[in-house]
């Protein structure tokens, strides 16, 4: 059974009298410890189809199943949870809390998840150590680079073993040197069995992955494996 799976999901949008299609027919399957690229122009619906995957939108027509559980009819506190367990989140804004530190920010999955004290500190700084910051628990984001935000997200999105990274233009603040040092941790995070879903619009950032799936109006235009 595969870790993820989208069949016919459609999603409308009402735009004054217009109805927009972002999606409108997309089937996908997706299998555990994978490593994916979602491309794409703007308008693509690649964003939307991230936001459904990552169950922050619900689509208008299909069925989405992640795990075995049928995710696309759940209500919103159950898409929460599903969003805390399942999920891991790194996003272009790196989005960590200013005040906090980074083992702060690394834990905070873990307090919504209601770990223990004692227990999400543990795991926070046994997943920075994992992407090279062991030295940089007690920093806040302004004390750190931009690819050491990053890094301080990739650990946020790790810190829960979710089912599925999902990183949305991951080094679209990044210099080309910073980025290339953040997908080589993504080629580790990924090697330890991790399935990654990337969404870029980069033909570098995408080579990366091993499986690109191409999206044009609203629909797959290709999905290839990369040799």
């Amino acid at each position: 059974m595969p870790l993820l799976e989208l069949r016919n999901i459609s999603r409308h949008y009402k735009l004054g009298t217009e109805t927009v299609k972002a999606l409108q027919s997309i089937s996908l399957d997706i299998e555990k410890g994978e490593y994916i690229a979602l491309m794409g122009a703007s308008g693509s619906g690649k964003s939307t189809l991230m936001n459904v995957i990552g169950c922050l939108d619900t689509p208008t027509g299909g069925e989405y199943r992640l795990n075995g559980k049928e995710v696309s009819r759940m209500t919103e506190n159950e898409l929460a949870t599903i969003r805390n367990k399942e999920i891991g989140f790194i996003f272009q804004t790196f989005n960590l809390i200013p005040r906090s530190t980074a083992l702060d920010n690394v834990a905070l999955p873990l307090v919504y998840a209601g770990v223990k004290k004692e227990t999400r500190h543990e795991l926070a700084r046994k997943t920075l150590t994992e992407v090279g910051l062991g030295d940089r628990m007690t920093h806040r984001p302004n004390e750190l680079s931009g690819g050491q935000r990053q890094r301080v997200a990739v650990a946020r999105a790790l810190v829960n073993n979710p089912s599925i990274i999902l990183a949305d233009e991951p080094t679209g603040n990044l210099d080309s040197k910073t980025s290339e040092e953040i997908m080589i941790l993504f080629e580790e995070i990924h090697k330890k069995g991790n399935t990654i879903i990337l969404v870029t619009h980069e033909e570098d950032i995408a080579r990366h992955a091993h499986r690109i799936v191409r999206l044009r109006d609203g629909l797959v235009e290709s999905d290839s494996a990369r040799s």
